[in-house]
């Protein structure tokens, strides 16, 4: 029996991890590919506090790991297929073997939805990205594109163009579904030119991003445009399938939670970008994993002698 079991090896998870084992709890973390989460593949992080220095992002989850471990954390690289989280005790079950547990952490976070352009995948964080705080500040002086237009996009942009010499922000319809306030920012700034009816045929390059093909979508005509980054912001696919219909959730898919990252499922938390929150960024993912072990903490206090 297992006072925490930690689902998802991302920053949130194993900084739950950190803290449940430094808490004393027997903890286990399973994650089924590689720890880190979204941050081992960033090219470059360096706005994560105490790093003065930019670090990669493999570097920075191995770091976070070395640390976890350091406290005892039992990691596991095993994918979890299903949990039960009806009753006091709850189950989780891989392919291997079924774990009993007083408590569950959800960490297993989200992913950026993709465009499904060929190089999109091979060019990410060699001027592909899907967030533009973490790597605007590389494209200083630089071009760059957005594509989207929601809030997300159309923030993307006003960020980028503190750094960039050039920001297209790329909306295949012809109105931004962003709020007006973002809207009129964003058509009055000098260095963002918007592209209506248009959507991203390809990605060229051979090493890194040098450009992308765009297609009018009512003229039907072809063009190229010259650039150094290009920025995805069409928005971010919870993790979810594994608990779908197990906890509350958004239509979308993120898990609700209170300020003590509980679910509407005693016993049962969530944490990182898997959980419907305002703001998606390392050191929230970090602080909902800190909050989310010690609401577990409490939870195994108050029903478990």
């Amino acid at each position: 029996m297992k006072d925490i079991i930690i689902i998802g090896g991302g920053i949130a998870g194993l900084t739950a991890g950190m803290y449940a084992q430094r808490g004393g709890m027997d903890t286990l973390l399973f994650e089924k590919m590689f720890v880190g989460g979204q941050a081992a593949t960033t090219y470059s992080i360096e706005n994560y506090p105490g790093f003065v220095d930019p670090i990669s992002g493999p570097d920075f989850a191995m770091k976070l790991e070395s640390h976890a471990r350091k406290f005892g954390l039992e990691i596991l690289y095993d994918e979890v297929k299903d949990i039960q989280v009806d009753g006091k005790i709850k189950k989780v079950i891989t392919d291997n073997k079924e774990y009993q547990t007083k408590t569950i952490i959800l960490a297993m976070g989200a992913s950026p939805k993709m465009l499904g352009l060929e190089k999109e995948e091979q060019f990410r964080g060699r001027g592909v990205s899907y967030c533009a705080t973490c790597d605007g500040a590389f494209y200083k002086d630089k071009v760059t594109a957005v594509v989207g237009g929601g809030d997300t996009a159309t923030e993307d942009a006003m960020f980028l163009a503190q750094y960039a010499s050039k920001v297209y922000l790329i909306h295949r319809r012809d109105q931004l579904r962003a709020s007006k306030i973002l809207q009129d920012r964003v058509m009055a700034h000098p260095r963002i030119e918007i592209l209506w009816d248009t959507v991203v045929e390809s990605i060229m390059g051979e090493e890194q991003v040098e450009g992308i093909k765009v297609r009018n979508l009512k003229t039907d005509s072809l063009s190229q445009l010259e650039l150094d980054g290009f920025f995805i912001a069409i928005g971010i696919q919870p993790n979810s399938g594994l608990i779908a219909g197990k906890v509350d959730m958004t239509d979308d898919g993120f898990v609700l939670t209170d300020e003590n990252m509980a679910t509407n499922v005693p016993g049962v938390f969530a944490v990182g970008d898997l959980r419907y929150k305002p703001v998606w960024q390392l050191v929230t993912a970090a602080s909902d994993g800190a909050i989310g072990t010690l609401s577990a903490q409490r939870y195994i206090m108050e029903n478990f002698e």
